[in-house]
């Protein structure tokens, strides 16, 4: 089943193409890498997925809608594409008690989502107390909180120490393992490589690659891969 499906999806910002002719489907209960170098196009994409910007042509679906279409997206989608997003005076907790409020969760939820990400220990620390891979994390418990099918991770990485990366890796493994659907974007390529089962390799705007991850590296590790279909190794 297709849980992600982008049909000649293209955004312009006055003349400046950012995307052109996006074609790309993402497998249900699959981990699928989304990569490319930076100004490659991809936050456009994940924006124009989430209904955060409109796309110039071409069309985005999630389980078989626009994002605005989903009856309760917390339930259904959980996104981080930013980690600043929270009220700078409440605590770690309380922020994500508002989200609950707000999508009708369980206030049940907001503790497990917190040990979720192992941010338990922070729960009553105001969020402008926490570190930027603090911060990190609490974006991902917000992404966990309605335990959503689809899971959109735009570097989640951001802000983690190598200790950190580990556990994201198993993060990522495990929200796989449960049967939802990850679509993550991260410039840790030899992290990712360790959890992805397909990717798709954006480059100047455009699909250069897309597939099962052994296909598409043909038996090179991903990060070669990468920089053969995206030009960086000749430079």
């Amino acid at each position: 089943m297709i849980a992600i499906s982008f049909r000649g999806l293209t955004k312009n910002y006055g003349r400046r193409p950012a995307v052109t002719n996006l074609d790309a489907e993402i497998q249900t209960g699959r981990v699928t890498g989304f990569l490319g170098p930076n100004g490659a196009g991809k936050s456009t994409t994940l924006r124009c997925l989430l209904g955060l910007a409109t796309p110039s042509k071409g069309r985005s679906r999630i389980l078989g809608k626009r994002y605005k279409q989903l009856r309760n997206p917390m339930l259904s989608v959980g996104a981080v594409l930013d980690s600043r997003g929270f009220h700078p005076g409440l605590t770690g907790f309380q922020n994500l008690r508002v989200l609950a409020s707000m999508g009708g969760i369980p206030r049940s939820r907001v503790e497990e989502a917190l040990a979720e990400v192992a941010l338990t220990y922070a729960r009553n620390k105001r969020f402008k107390s926490y570190s930027l891979g603090m911060k990190q994390r609490l974006a991902l418990a917000a992404a966990v909180l309605g335990n959503p099918d689809v899971l959109i991770l735009d570097e989640p990485a951001n802000g983690l120490d190598p200790a950190g990366i580990a556990w994201l890796r198993g993060f990522i493994t495990a929200q796989a393992q449960e049967g939802k659907t990850v679509l993550v974007s991260s410039h840790q390529l030899a992290e990712l490589e360790n959890v992805v089962d397909d990717v798709v390799i954006l480059n100047e705007g455009v699909v250069v690659a897309s597939g099962p991850l052994e296909s598409v590296t043909g038996g090179q590790g991903l990060e070669e891969a990468f920089l053969r279909l995206t030009g960086g190794g000749s430079k």
